[in-house]
């Protein structure tokens, strides 16, 4: 599968370049992204904007791993789904549960303001 990761200061910006993300895709990106993790503890920005596809096993991939993510204290945030996309994912009732934008600008702001919600968090306990 191939991938592009751009490293920021609290997030990695992961580009997935093919156009369709089956089960065993979704396997190799979330194990890669978990190799990644164990360098630094970062959040996560998907891009979505050249996949046209997803199996609904991947669907369900992603939405466990969003899931744990979230159980780490970090966040994940996917961007520029496509209409398939973005249908494959609300006729499998997963839409509302994974956070989504339109834009890369958007999801880099959600992540900022989760991490700060966290240090707030962090903060009064």
């Amino acid at each position: 599968m191939n991938v592009k990761i751009d490293t920021k200061e609290i997030f990695y910006v992961i580009s997935i370049t093919e156009e369709k993300l089956s089960a065993n895709m979704a396997v190799e990106l979330i194990k890669l992204v978990t190799e990644k993790q164990k360098e630094a503890n970062k959040s996560i920005i998907l891009d979505f904007t050249a996949l046209a596809e997803i199996d609904k096993d991947a669907i369900d991939l992603l939405v466990k791993w969003h899931e744990k993510i979230y159980q780490d204290k970090k966040s994940l945030v996917i961007f520029g789904l496509s209409n398939p996309v973005k249908s494959a994912l609300d006729e499998a009732g997963l839409l509302e549960l994974v956070n989504h934008t339109p834009t890369e600008s958007e999801a880099w702001d959600i992540v900022q303001m989760e991490e700060i919600v966290r240090e707030l968090d962090t903060d009064f306990e």
